[in-house]
């Protein structure tokens, strides 16, 4: 004989990232340090698929820019979707703490990082918003650097550190949680773009 509480579902895993308790950060995809990415295409196509996919789910987004005047302005196709951007010159993305503040005020406590250079900007990045508290995610094919070794190194430290490693498709249906979603056709679309050459 089942009991009341059998016919329950299990809780999700406080593992996974929800819709409420995320926020998604986009480092640096800047056009004069873009184009010198090791597969700057793929981590570009990324990158643009997460923001669209947080935007249908209403996770909040949010990007920096390093020193705009030496290295321009974000790559028009994030740009138009992120919106204004505050500029910084440290490496890390902690100089932009009132995007930090803002997203704990109002219960986020995970963050999904993408963006360039792996090694510099977003380790650095990553490891200081480790430090601060929060649950950090990395999604490993929406970053890059100029040298592929860079790259790799450093999302064995972030890993090492703590961070958490996944992928732009996982973290879309991650986000998603059900196909009962109202938006999950939308985010199956995304998924299913062909990816560019």
């Amino acid at each position: 004989m089942s009991t009341e509480s059998e016919n329950l579902p299990l809780t999700r895993s406080l593992e996974l990232m929800s819709v409420g308790d995320t926020g998604l950060l986009v480092v640096d995809m800047q056009g004069k340090l873009l184009t010198m990415i090791a597969g700057h295409e793929r981590v570009t196509w990324n990158c643009r698929r997460l923001v669209d996919g947080a935007k249908l789910l209403g996770i909040p987004v949010a990007g920096t820019e390093q020193y705009p005047q030496g290295l321009g302005p974000t790559t028009p196709v994030l740009a138009e979707r992120i919106g204004p951007m505050p500029a910084k010159k440290l490496f890390s993305s902690r100089e932009c703490a009132e995007i930090f503040y803002g997203w704990r005020d109002a219960g986020i406590y995970k963050v999904l990082v993408c963006g360039i250079e792996a090694h510099v900007c977003v380790q650095q990045t990553v490891l200081d918003l480790l430090s601060e508290g929060f649950r950090v995610y990395l999604a490993v094919d929406a970053i890059g650097s100029r040298g592929v070794l860079d790259a790799e190194v450093a999302v064995r430290r972030m890993d090492a550190s703590g961070a958490t490693i996944t992928t732009t498709e996982a973290a879309l249906f991650e986000w998603c949680e059900t196909a009962a979603n109202p938006q999950f056709k939308a985010i199956s679309g995304l998924v299913k773009e062909s990816a560019p050459a």
